[in-house]
């Protein structure tokens, strides 16, 4: 990309306020580029009470969202809570081209029809998120339909073949022979001149963007504009700790599901997965969470800390008290099935690994044994399946359940 010569010049003072509001954009990113710029344009923000122009494109081809989705508009929304302008922008024009960011084939276009009805529900689901009536939505087709044949030539004269054969996908399909149409080369250089429209400072976006976010820059240093910083947002693990959140692997929570059966959900991920949901989706403080963890690793039941993640997960796009109802629905559940007598094994120094538990309670022969349960996915804890072979269960009463017909009432101590 070009040199940056227009970037901000770090004038204004870097204030404590200045380095939380950074501290906030960082949390959770995967990139953040160049952070110096950030740095200064947030600093200047503070300084002159101009809010920033935060830009995030929606393409709506797939309309029903799950958390995963909703990973870079909880970013968005950090960054509204801080006083910037954000920008959801309808790529009703792009839409209409295909992007082919991760796709080994042409991706097909959308009707204007198929667009208006997406964006419909995608703008009712991110009412869930994002404080909407404070948002600056725009379509690009606003300026795209103007910008002509003679505009999109020009357009297309600012970048290079051999720089868009940089980008991964497109090698890899050149390799492999698979055809690449041209207008799909167009697709970054239009979302990059949306930047241009937009005078945007920050462009957010997954990590599958980044070619495309770093086009708004060169575009804009083209157009002599002060050029926009990018910050990309990594993909969301799915309930089962291993793939990306995706309805195809059926390891995803919708936004729309039921209260009960989100809850449930989210109480089934691991224990260490539930750290980076927390990280990702959760609107605590981070000083809250890590507060959380410390109780955890000092012996609190790890459960705990999940049912407060569920409660508010399903809080956010149902109500508090559908969340209330659900969390009840779920130890109902929990409890169903379960023996009215039970044997009770009291065992001692939490946090106690899941393996060793097994052991101690007379439900698994063997520590091996044990973790080998874990992985089938035959060990629950108060009804949620244990995934995680390396969890380390706190203090605290619970039913362990083995199997279909195996179970123990453990009170675990730290003694």
């Amino acid at each position: 990309m070009s040199a940056n010569v227009n970037a901000p010049k770090p004038t204004h003072p870097i204030t404590p306020a200045v380095l939380e509001a950074l501290a906030i954009s960082r949390r959770g990113c995967e990139e953040l580029l160049p952070e110096a710029e950030w740095q200064a344009k947030l600093a200047r923000s503070a300084a002159t009470g101009v809010p920033l122009r935060i830009k995030f494109g929606l393409d709506p081809t797939a309309p029903d969202l799950h958390l995963g989705h909703t990973v870079v508009f909880t970013k968005m929304r950090q960054l509204q809570d801080l006083g910037h302008t954000v920008i959801p922008l309808i790529g009703d024009f792009t839409s209409m081209i295909g992007d082919p960011s991760g796709r080994n084939s042409t991706r097909p276009p959308l009707t204007r029809e198929q667009i208006d009805a997406n964006a419909s529900t995608y703008f009712d689901q991110l009412r869930l998120v994002l404080d909407v009536d404070r948002a600056e939505v725009r379509r690009n087709s606003e300026w795209s339909d103007p910008l002509g044949a003679r505009g999109m030539i020009q357009l297309a004269a600012k970048y290079t073949v051999a720089r868009m054969m940089e980008r991964d996908d497109f090698a890899k399909r050149f390799a492999a022979g698979t055809p690449i149409s041209v207008h799909e080369f167009l697709y970054p250089l239009m979302q990059g001149y949306d930047s241009v429209a937009l005078k945007s400072d920050l462009e957010l976006g997954g990590t599958d963007q980044k070619f495309n976010l770093l086009m708004g820059r060169h575009l804009q240093i083209e157009a002599g504009q002060e050029p926009q910083c990018i910050l990309t947002m990594p993909l969301l693990e799915g309930t089962d700790g291993v793939d990306k959140m995706s309805k195809s692997k059926n390891n995803y929570v919708g936004i729309t599901e039921p209260a009960n059966s989100m809850f449930a959900k989210v109480m089934s991920i691991s224990d260490e997965l539930m750290w980076r949901w927390y990280t990702l989706l959760s609107w605590r403080s981070v000083d809250e969470i890590a507060a959380l963890k410390a109780e955890v690793e000092a012996g609190r039941n790890p459960k705990d800390a999940k049912v407060m993640l569920a409660k508010e997960i399903t809080a956010r796009f149902h109500s508090a008290a559908a969340a209330d109802a659900a969390e009840q629905d779920f130890i109902n559940r929990a409890r169903f099935g379960v023996p009215d007598e039970i044997a009770e094994v009291a065992l001692s120094g939490a946090p106690l690994s899941i393996g060793s538990l097994l052991k101690q309670a007379g439900l698994a022969p063997s520590t091996s044994e044990a973790l080998r349960l874990v992985a089938q996915g035959g060990v629950r804890i108060d009804g949620a399946v244990v995934s995680d072979k390396a969890l380390k269960v706190g203090a605290g009463s619970f039913v362990v359940q083995v199997g279909k017909r195996k179970f123990a009432r453990v009170v675990l101590s730290a003694g």
